[in-house]
């Protein structure tokens, strides 16, 4: 059941609610009926917490933290200061009636009744002078109703007798009776009531203050969260709306270029279509002129005498050889392979979208998070420190301001560079960024001190309210202006270097798309190779019936 009751508490407003009177109960909103105490620290009736405990565990029905709970109630220990606070407070706004003549005193006259502590009974002032003026009260202990409870804690319930004394050892007050019973040692250890009392003022007040330290924290932390979670929020929407703005431009880019392709696929294909129909009815209309002539050679050799064939048979020959020596088209001009590169089309129309573009990054130059909270408010495990930082302000170059967002952060950056230099090569780039990482590392360290200084004097300012020297800022914002032109100098030397390696990029790109330009061609080699061989089995298929013939006529000319 733990944090089944209540919902998240995700604005001051709500936890100023839950928290709107210390003597209410979270759980019933009614005033506490005996108070119980959790390992937390929050308080709860008895009644509303009894039946929940599990296993000798009780968990807290507010933030959820287990309590061990012991003995057969099920429920933790009283707590004995808030049942002081809650009944103070019944006896100071209740009416008291007198017990003498039941006249009702309301909260703004209780200084004009008593209480008879002998008699145990509440007075008016009138009944006071009346009843209790006889000899036979004199002996009766009559004090004013407002320090009648201060008055009842004076006297030891176990001697009768007013505490003296305040033992520092055990937390306990001390009657003359109570101190003669305990040991020498423990004497040493036992202060007079009014010593005891300042002694536990100042303890207290130095616990006030470590609390209240602790409260503005605990706000400037939920200032913080709130602000972290508003930029969480902003920037899920910024980075939502920035990949359906590049989704979309995608798919107009890939429709564009799908139109294109197409087109050229039809086109490829038309053309090859057609090659192939002229020259598929240009053989289609040689294999009838083969037939007649094979035909016509096989009826001369059985027909025509040794005279015809002298007189014809020449001529037959020569006609025969003009026939096989004229142009066929008997291979394909082309493949039948339609190759329109869309992969490579398509990366080609995606690269200015996905490589060229500047892309928006979570993290910005300056490594700000969000307004007022920069990444160095960040600590290890992704807790946050308290303080919060001035707002980032933009950069003083303008070629800064305007470049690229970078793509990766630091980190990955940091990583990629100590792989990049592991790989042991030496080039151009490796020894550039050896180079880059020294000049980085000293002005980061130099940026965290100035960071360091601001959020000392950021502290001092919030939390101490302390004056400082005005310059000790003129300090900081000079070498912050330093700092600037450091980097922006930085800043032009790496840019510089862009022309060099672009050129070497270039290279390396050109290469790269030479050697797969190759390799596709010995694939597209080798399957020409293949169709040929296919083109070639088949022609011998069909001419195989016609050799047998002519080996058979040859067969019959040879004995004339």
């Amino acid at each position: 059941m733990a944090g089944g009751i209540f919902s998240p508490l995700g604005s001051c407003s709500e936890l100023e609610k839950a928290n709107c009177h210390p003597l209410v109960c979270l759980l019933c909103h009614e005033p506490y009926q005996h108070p119980c105490l959790l390992d937390c620290y929050h308080n709860f009736c008895a009644s509303c917490l009894r039946g929940r405990a599990s296993d000798g565990r009780l968990r807290c029905p507010l933030c959820g933290h287990p309590s061990v709970v012991r003995g057969g109630t099920g429920l933790p220990p009283v707590d004995r200061l808030l049942q002081f606070l809650v009944d103070s407070s019944a006896d100071s706004e209740e009416n008291v009636q007198c017990a003498n003549c039941d006249r009702c005193c309301t909260k703004a006259e209780l200084d004009t009744m008593y209480f008879c502590n002998t008699c145990g009974q509440p007075l008016c002032a009138p009944c006071r002078e009346e009843t209790h003026r006889a000899r036979m009260f004199t002996r009766h202990e009559i004090v004013s109703l407002s320090k009648r409870t201060k008055d009842i804690h004076k006297k030891c319930p176990l001697h009768e007798e007013p505490y003296i004394m305040f033992s520092t050892e055990k937390k306990s007050m001390l009657c003359i009776n109570c101190f003669r019973d305990m040991q020498g040692e423990s004497r040493a250890h036992c202060i007079d009531i009014e010593t005891a009392y300042m002694q536990g003022c100042q303890r207290l007040d130095q616990a006030v203050m470590a609390v209240k330290e602790l409260q503005t924290s605990t706000r400037e932390a939920i200032v913080l969260l709130k602000a972290m979670i508003e930029e969480v929020r902003n920037s899920a929407s910024e980075e939502e709306a920035a990949i359906n703005s590049l989704f979309s431009r995608m798919q107009e880019q890939l429709s564009e270029r799908k139109k294109t392709l197409l087109k050229a696929v039809q086109s490829q294909h038309e053309e090859k279509e057609k090659a192939f129909k002229e020259q598929l009815a240009h053989l289609a209309s040689l294999l009838p002129t083969l037939q007649v002539h094979l035909v016509t050679c096989s009826a001369f050799l059985s027909s025509a005498n040794k005279a015809e064939f002298l007189d014809l048979g020449y001529q037959l020959m020569e006609r025969l050889q003009r026939i096989v020596k004229l142009p066929h088209r008997l291979r394909p001009a082309q493949t039948s392979k339609i190759n329109s590169e869309y992969r490579a089309e398509f990366a080609r129309c995606l690269e200015p979208l996905l490589m060229l573009s500047p892309r928006r990054s979570v993290v910005g130059s300056a490594g700000g998070i969000g307004p007022g909270i920069t990444g160095t408010n960040m600590l290890p495990g992704g807790q946050c420190s308290k303080t919060l930082m001035v707002p980032s302000c933009p950069p003083s170059s303008d070629k800064m301001s305007t470049s690229p967002m970078v793509k990766k952060p630091t980190m990955h950056r940091y990583i990629s560079t100590k792989v990049l230099l592991a790989e042991g090569r030496e080039t151009p780039f490796a020894e550039h960024c050896r180079n880059y990482e020294n000049t980085y590392r000293m002005l980061q360290t130099e940026i965290q001190g100035l960071k360091d200084q601001v959020q000392e004097l950021h502290r001092d300012l919030t939390k101490h309210h302390s004056l400082i020297k005005s310059e000790i800022m003129s300090e900081i914002l000079q070498k912050s202006l330093q700092m600037d032109v450091q980097i922006a100098a930085h800043y032009s030397a790496v840019e510089m270097m862009r022309s060099v390696f672009e050129e070497v990029w270039e290279e390396t790109y050109q290469r790269v798309a030479n050697e797969q330009e190759i390799y596709e061609a010995q694939l597209h080699d080798l399957l020409q190779l293949r169709q040929e061989n296919s083109c070639l089995s088949t022609i011998t298929k069909q001419i195989a019936p016609y050799v047998r013939s002519i080996a058979k006529v040859k067969e019959r000319l040879e004995p004339r």
